[in-house]
């Protein structure tokens, strides 16, 4: 394990980004609509590539360049020295983030952030540009 973080650099790079349903393609989703999970963060991705048994590293002083306030990014190995696959049901880039976006949804951090989004919020009957008073 030594040998391995001299070689972080050589590990496909994650932007949480990637997966995020919220934004658009141009915004640098790169999984389609269907497939891609809300709000998904660095954490949550880690969790998954650590399921999925894979080594990755969160790096969380970096930014995705096209949306600099969004920290954090996670490095994955897909591939050992030798070239054989550390988890053979994922071969690409592009697959990862398609098993990590359909794992998040399922995190156990999760179920506990999703319940106050349900609760309907502005239920209010105010009219915006009536006041209460009538002109004579």
């Amino acid at each position: 394990m030594e040998g391995e973080l001299p070689n972080i650099k050589k590990w496909i790079v994650l932007y949480p980004v990637y997966m995020n349903s919220k934004m658009t393609v141009a915004e640098g989703r790169r999984i389609g609509l269907s497939k891609a999970c809300e709000n998904p963060t660095c954490a949550e991705i880690g969790d998954c590539c650590s399921y999925l048994k894979l080594p990755f590293a969160i790096e969380i002083d970096k930014a995705y360049p096209r949306d600099f306030m969004q920290r954090g990014r996670v490095r994955v190995l897909l591939k050992k020295e030798d070239g054989t696959l550390y988890n053979t049901s994922i071969t690409s880039r592009k697959s990862l983030m398609l098993h990590i976006a359909e794992m998040v949804p399922r995190h156990h951090g999760r179920a506990k952030k999703q319940e106050p989004a349900s609760t309907s919020a502005g239920t209010s009957n105010n009219k915006p540009g009536k006041s209460g008073k009538k002109k004579r």
